[in-house]
């Protein structure tokens, strides 16, 4: 019995097929070109070898392979999927089209989740008879090795849809997070976005050149931020933590937004919510360790670095 069916062949169907054939279930990708169907298969072994030299797989490629059929006929796809991932193109009649066709082939037990970047389902779904089972599940790219999966449910979305989702991804060993509401972009590509935005703005306005902003993202601002996110940043930035660094940096963050035309003042309501949160996942009597930790952890990261580049070269 297929687990998972994947409606589109493209960059983001191949690699949720390596994800959920990896944790074992049997996968059947669909995709109308049939020069797509005649690719996937080399693509998702390529990457699959290239996962192996890592060390990242507990069997053979040869193995998963095995779990995966390419289909060509969405029917055949969807036959006994309990998960139906749609990974078309971002086209909104595209998607609507597709899933008025899922939730009439669909076993009725399926999951309908779109792998949407930034279309809510409202805006796909809402008008199916069988709605309540439909849902974003948007990857991080490439989900075999980012394992972030937002789950953006619908007003409409039933809540035993939203934990079904919920267990199965984890299940797959990929790290879901609910987006609270529906919100064009959800919040990878909100915070994605930001940056981006400035980044154009910058080069735009002659303050730097592209190289120079994706160095600084490299060599600093990610690296750090793949220890700690932006707000466990900020709060083991500043003695004090996150309550002190929002009252020195607020006012000229604040200034920086305005000059961009926002208006978002960080409001002591606001500052006060985020740093009872981090104080619930960080107390301060904490805070000194923490810092110890990330620092070891930059230093483990960079050797790792400069490692993989010396051997490289």
């Amino acid at each position: 019995m297929t687990d998972v069916a994947i409606i589109g062949g493209g960059s983001i169907g191949v690699a949720f097929a390596i994800v959920f054939a990896r944790a074992g279930h049997g996968v059947h990708v669909q995709d109308p070109d049939e020069k797509r169907r005649s690719d996937c298969p080399t693509e998702i072994a390529a990457r699959l070898h290239q996962l192996d030299e890592f060390g990242l797989l507990d069997e053979t490629p040869a193995a998963i392979i095995e779990r995966i059929g390419i289909i060509p006929e969405i029917s055949e796809a969807v036959r006994g999927a309990a998960l139906v991932q749609e990974c078309a193109p971002e086209d909104q009649s595209l998607k609507q089209q597709l899933f008025a066709e899922l939730d009439r082939l669909a076993p009725p037990h399926a999951i309908l989740a779109s792998s949407s970047s930034a279309m809510p389902i409202s805006r796909i779904a809402a008008e199916l008879p069988g709605r309540a089972r439909c849902l974003v599940a948007h990857p991080a790219n490439p989900p075999y090795l980012l394992s972030v999966v937002e789950i953006v449910p619908a007003p409409f979305t039933s809540h035993d849809t939203l934990e079904r989702t919920r267990t199965f991804l984890e299940g797959c060993g990929l790290s879901p997070v609910q987006v609270g509401e529906e919100i064009e972009g959800f919040i990878f590509n909100r915070l994605q976005g930001a940056l981006l935005r400035e980044a154009y703005c910058l080069v735009r306005d002659g303050i730097a050149d592209v190289a120079d902003i994706d160095r600084l993202v490299t060599h600093a601002l990610g690296l750090r931020w793949s220890v700690a996110g932006p707000f466990e940043t900020a709060d083991l930035n500043t003695r004090g933590g996150i309550a002190s660094h929002a009252q020195k940096m607020g006012p000229a963050y604040a200034r920086m937004g305005a000059e961009r035309g926002q208006n978002d003042p960080w409001t002591p309501d606001l500052v006060a919510e985020v740093t009872a949160q981090r104080r619930r996942a960080l107390p301060m009597e904490e805070w000194d360790a923490r810092v110890e930790w990330r620092d070891r952890m930059l230093m483990s990261l960079i050797e790792h670095r400069r490692r993989c580049l010396k051997d490289m070269a």
